[in-house]
């Protein structure tokens, strides 16, 4: 009740609009339900930050306002912020992850605020920001766990019941520290608790999940950067303990997922939405999926559109895959003339997106193709297909080595190389990040394969080949806990073992 009442009374609309409710009409016919979208995108700083902001910063005092406020944010946070305090007249500094898009920290500094590029996490910066709130009696506005952060987001609930009526059966809501979520459950279910309130997290970055499986806040080693308005290692105190009473559950879904989710929305309105800010719609598409529901009336809340344009390659690309409409396979036929025409007469009717191939030997070869499905039954059908004509095939649609780096990889198998290991890894992009990688690897082992690719300017992917003889598996180890980048093995990956071994 006191969540209530102060949401009630929450100062937002001096700065927010009401973002309307639209039907998603596309949507709801492919998913059999009425699909209704929270436009936050719409806001004056494209993303539901603002709310939480300035209802924390109007309630400042005057000489809180007059020493200045500083937050850490990895963008959106940081534009409510900064155009909170364009309106209220005061001075803001933001302490921003240097992964952070450009379009975010420009349109920081274009409302007259401080920048200060800080770590490759939003912790690293979180950190800072508080260390310079100390030294410099700067207010520090907390981006979610704050009651009254908290009270300003839970505006979107109480506008979703003022909109749609009768009430939704479910609401789903993007997760990163758990304000958002905790707002608008803290309203929704004091005057509605049957609608269920459902908050979605990317798989690499589920700290609110797993805290609440647990029972107590857990961190997480290492949070991925895809969708980095929610990249949160560690979530709130006071929102962790309204979600263990309000959240009716969590879902989690893979980065392919919310690249189909940013298409869709596209599709429906001709708007781009952040990774974040489709983190909602992703997760309803799955829950639809798993649960096959019919005729309920969903809301997903599409939470931000602080979308860098280098990112859309890497989101069109990967689009396609999520939505289930390509498959990507790698298929061994005869080496002889005739074979690849009687592999094609296989497709049927199918659209090749992609073939790659290279001569390997006199006996085999093997295709990496990219076949155009209507959704994973047929993915799974042509396989079937492949294997009954005696073609070896193995599905690498889930691969994330074989969608990230063997599809633009150039060359073939290395002949008569011993003790190689295949690893992938990922690191922020930042001036430095890919030298520092190289510098902490040193002259030790020999490269035998090594393949870069930016996604988009915040994060970097390599896959390294190396040499690196028995009795040195120790110190390699060593190497790779210094090193501090998430990291896969892929030597035994089926993938790399029929293009590169």
């Amino acid at each position: 009740m006191n969540y209530l009442q102060r949401i009630l009374t929450a100062r937002v609309y001096d700065i927010a609009i009401e973002s309307p409710l639209d039907r998603a009409v596309l949507l709801s016919r492919r998913l059999h339900n009425q699909v209704w979208l929270k436009r936050e995108d719409l806001q004056p700083v494209f993303s539901f930050k603002l709310r939480g902001a300035y209802n924390k910063m109007v309630r400042l005092s005057t000489n809180e306002l007059k020493n200045g406020v500083i937050a850490a944010s990895a963008g959106n946070h940081a534009q409510g912020v900064a155009l909170s305090a364009q309106k209220l007249g005061c001075q803001a500094t933001l302490v921003m992850p240097v992964t952070t898009p450009r379009i975010k920290t420009e349109a920081v500094r274009q409302r007259g605020a401080t920048v200060l590029l800080y770590g490759d996490t939003y912790d690293e910066a979180y950190t800072e920001a508080q260390r310079l709130s100390r030294t410099h009696r700067l207010t520090f506005i907390h981006p979610y766990d704050d009651p009254d952060v908290i009270a300003g987001q839970g505006t979107i609930g109480m506008e979703i019941l003022r909109q749609l009526q009768p009430f939704p059966d479910i609401i789903f809501v993007a997760v990163g520290g758990g304000g958002l979520i905790s707002g608008i459950a803290a309203y929704v279910k004091q005057l509605h608790p049957k609608t269920k309130i459902i908050g979605v997290e990317p798989e690499d970055s589920d700290a609110m999940r797993r805290s609440l499986a647990a029972g107590h806040r857990i961190r997480l080693a290492h949070v991925g950067l895809f969708a980095d308005g929610v990249a949160v290692k560690e979530v709130g105190k006071e929102t962790f303990r309204l979600c263990q009473t309000l959240v009716d559950e969590m879902i989690t879904v893979d980065t392919d997922a919310i690249c189909a989710a940013i298409k869709d929305v596209f599709e429906e309105n001709r708007s781009i939405l952040e990774p974040a800010g489709a983190l909602a719609i992703a997760g309803m598409k799955a829950y639809v999926e798993r649960t096959a529901i019919r005729d309920q009336s969903l809301v997903a809340v599409a939470c931000g559109a602080n979308m860098n344009f280098d990112r859309l390659r890497f989101v069109a690309e990967r689009a396609e895959v999520g939505e289930q409409r390509e498959a990507i396979f790698a298929v061994t036929i005869p080496e002889r003339p005739g074979s690849f025409k009687a592999f094609c007469q296989k497709l049927g009717t199918r659209n090749i997106t992609e073939f790659n191939y290279r001569y390997a030997d006199t006996k085999a070869a093997h295709v990496f193709v990219g076949v155009q499905v209507e959704n994973r039954e047929a993915a799974n059908r042509l396989v079937h297909t492949w294997v009954r004509a005696g073609l070896k095939t193995v599905d690498l649609t889930h691969d994330e080595m074989a969608k990230l780096h063997l599809r633009h990889l150039v060359g073939g198998h290395a002949i008569d190389v011993r003790n190689e290991l295949l690893y992938r890894f990922e690191f922020p992009e930042r001036p430095g990040a890919l030298m520092k990688f190289l510098e902490q690897m040193g002259g030790n082992w020999n490269i035998t394969l090594f393949h870069y690719r930016n996604a988009g300017a915040d994060y970097g992917r390599v896959l390294v080949g190396l040499q690196v003889p028995p009795k040195e598996i120790p110190t390699f180890n060593r190497f790779l806990k210094r090193l501090g980048y998430p990291w896969v093995d892929e030597t035994q990956n089926p993938a790399s073992k029929l293009f590169l071994s």
